[in-house]
């Protein structure tokens, strides 16, 4: 059997009652929703159990909500004897990744991306900002759409997600432009997205010097497993490395093909999705459709996974 990654997801996973089912039976899930609860100084499970999508949609809420769900997860499969030999995450999923790699505490994870989703929120006043997800072009014709959109503003790639899928972000009315001029290149889709400020871009530079001050006074270990950062898709295994991919990583886009590419470079041939939905799922068949993928986020999609895996591994023996 080749290499396993697990691969945390980023926001847009959230969904109403994620969580629910593992916390209910599994105390090594509910015992990170309790201690996601105490370290924030409200009730985060009661957000994910039992929240509104709106309420789970604020992303100062949003953040801490996805990042303990995919711990929880986490958790559990570890108490399965399910580990990785290599992690990485989706912008916010790198949180999740780092703890599961034992560089920073959960709950100091936690109180981190609860600032960081504060942060993004107030950088850009409401309205200013956009982002946009297109299909269908290629990450060197949406770059070149971004470039012609500008007229002096703001407009960049932000997640470069897979062949098919780069979404775009910066100045409301420089994204509207490049959806117009991505569509006209033949663009499958151009889509404004529903998010509330324009993430990965120079406009999110005063959220990620904010963060800095926060990032700094945490402290960073050693990781135990690599990790394939966001910002330069490379393998980090040191906790100064891993603070500083952050940093960077709130202006920076999201290198994600790239990181997946090299995981499977390195031998990877089995990826688990660990956390809410499967968004990660979707982009890994349309970076590379030989890999296997799978997910865990409620009773049923851990049941599967464990038993592939351990047929797999047993196989392989």
């Amino acid at each position: 059997m080749g290499k396993v990654a697990f691969v945390f997801p980023g926001q847009a996973s959230q969904y109403p009652g994620m969580g629910k089912e593992l916390a209910e039976k599994y105390p090594a899930a509910r015992a990170v929703f309790d201690e996601a609860d105490k370290a924030l100084g409200f009730s985060i499970s009661k957000i994910c159990f039992a929240g509104t999508e709106d309420e789970l949609k604020l992303t100062a809420n949003t953040q801490p909500a996805i990042l303990t769900c995919s711990v929880a997860v986490y958790r559990v499969l570890a108490d399965r004897g399910l580990t990785p030999d290599f992690v990485a995450g989706h912008s916010l999923g790198e949180y999740s990744a780092l703890v599961a790699a034992g560089a920073v505490k959960f709950s100091d994870a936690v109180q981190l991306v609860r600032k960081r989703g504060t942060y993004m929120q107030e950088a850009v006043p409401a309205g200013v900002g956009a982002m946009a997800a297109i299909m269908g072009l290629s990450p060197a014709v949406v770059a070149d759409a971004c470039k012609r959109a500008t007229n002096g503003e703001i407009c960049s790639a932000a997640n470069l997600n897979s062949p098919e899928q780069t979404v775009i972000s910066g100045h409301a009315g420089a994204v509207k432009r490049a959806v117009e001029i991505a569509s006209q290149l033949g663009a499958k889709r151009a889509v404004i997205l529903a998010v509330s400020a324009p993430f990965h871009s120079a406009l999110m530079m005063p959220a990620q010097e904010r963060l800095a001050q926060d990032l700094k006074s945490v402290v960073f270990r050693n990781l135990s497993v690599p990790l394939v950062t966001n910002v330069d898709a490379d393998t980090i295994s040191t906790g100064d490395e891993a603070r500083e991919a952050l940093i960077r990583q709130v202006t920076m886009p999201v290198r994600w093909e790239e990181s997946v590419r090299l995981l499977i470079d390195e031998s990877v041939n089995t990826f688990v999705e660990v956390g809410p939905g499967r968004v990660l799922t979707g982009l890994l068949r349309q970076i590379e459709r030989s890999v296997a993928t799978l997910n865990v986020e409620d009773e049923k999609s851990l049941a599967a996974t464990v038993e592939k895996i351990a047929g797999a591994r047993s196989d392989a023996a």
